[in-house]
């Protein structure tokens, strides 16, 4: 039997435990950004339970991903915070919705493995001589799996399959409530600034960019240039193939100018299938030279959606600065009379549609 001193001491781990739980959950409760958030809960994590190998896996095409986009840039999504296949997700996890426990062939593990500890690492057989047992913890978001929560240590016994995983999964419930806060506070925010169809910022934000730019250009005697573009016939493409079509067509040519347009262009949803793209320091030569790429590039590859091939095209109009202009709102409108222009002057189809 037991003596009393053993029950102490469990008494004080179970304690020591909840207490740590406490501390993590209170760190990160309030957070409302997922940068502070991830970043807070790793730390916490390891400083509260002093676990040296802590990270996060997101499924790819989960609902995460997308409002984590603006974290790329940022060293945790990069180092901490690793994508994985779901299909990869789901074999090492069994498909399970409770933790999973690895002491042995811990090298089928790699593929789930942040990018830092991937770096120290190296190789997939060297990853038992670091590691010798992980608790990969799923974690979800509106009652989806989206990813999990990963825990390793050097020692084998840490994570023992035999062990009780209760606490471990009161720890992924814990983090799955703080990120469904989180995301949603997120997602609110996105949709102030962006256009939810495209991703694209919105017509707002795009008004308020161009008047800073247009500001600076005339501060510095720079060149700025705007374009002001919509798709052919899109109407035609929404009554032929419907709605839902028309939408992968929005978004095909809004990531085609993402792609093709320079990391200080700005590019943004106008209204409809309007989108406006702003040119820091680019002459009307260069700016034309550009939309003439992106527009042969839209003929040259059509959207394949399903069992069609939708071919796109545009249209688009461009207005320079060179002091000839009184304020940023009548260059997009020389902009937009431009691309009326051009939409005048082409001739009609044979159905008689501009």
């Amino acid at each position: 039997m037991p003596s009393d001193e053993f029950y102490q001491t469990l008494l004080k781990e179970n304690e020591q435990i909840t207490n740590n739980f406490r501390e993590v959950h209170k760190k990160i409760l309030k957070i409302l950004k997922f940068k502070d958030f991830f970043s807070t809960l790793l730390s916490a994590i390891e400083d509260q339970f002093k676990i040296p190998y802590v990270w996060i896996s997101i499924i790819e095409d989960s609902a995460v991903p997308n409002l984590l986009k603006s974290l790329e840039e940022a060293d945790l999504l990069q180092n901490r915070v690793n994508m994985i296949d779901r299909k990869i997700f789901n074999n090492l996890t069994l498909d399970y919705h409770k933790p999973v426990l690895v002491n042995d062939d811990i090298c089928r593990y790699y593929d789930i493995l942040s990018e830092d500890i991937s770096r120290l690492i190296n190789k997939p057989e060297n990853m038992n001589s670091i590691i010798k047992s992980i608790a990969v913890s799923p974690i979800s978001l509106d009652g989806e799996i989206i990813g999990s929560l990963n825990q390793a240590d050097p020692s084998e016994g840490r994570y023992e399959p035999s062990l009780d995983t209760s606490d471990l999964e009161h720890l992924a419930i814990v983090v799955s409530q703080c990120l469904s806060n989180v995301t949603a506070h997120e997602k609110l925010e996105f949709l102030a600034f962006h256009d939810p169809l495209t991703g694209l910022l919105n017509r707002r934000v795009m008004e308020k960019t161009l008047e800073r730019e247009f500001e600076r250009a005339d501060r510095y005697s720079n060149v700025l240039s705007v374009v002001f573009l919509d798709l052919d016939y899109f109407k035609q493409i929404n009554d032929t193939y419907g709605h839902e079509r028309g939408d992968d067509v929005l978004k095909y040519v809004a990531d085609t100018l993402m792609e093709m347009c320079r990391q200080s262009d700005v590019v943004a949803r106008y209204a409809g299938d309007e989108f406006v793209v702003i040119l820091p320091e680019t002459n009307p030569n260069e700016t034309g030279n550009l939309m003439q790429r992106i527009k042969e590039f839209l003929g040259d590859n059509p959207l394949k959606v399903d069992d069609y091939s939708i071919k796109v095209s545009m249209s688009y109009g461009v207005a320079s600065t060179y002091g000839q202009f009184d304020s940023h709102h009548t260059l997009l409108k020389e902009a937009d009379k431009k691309l009326y222009d051009v939409k005048n002057a082409r001739p009609p189809r044979a159905d008689g549609v501009l």
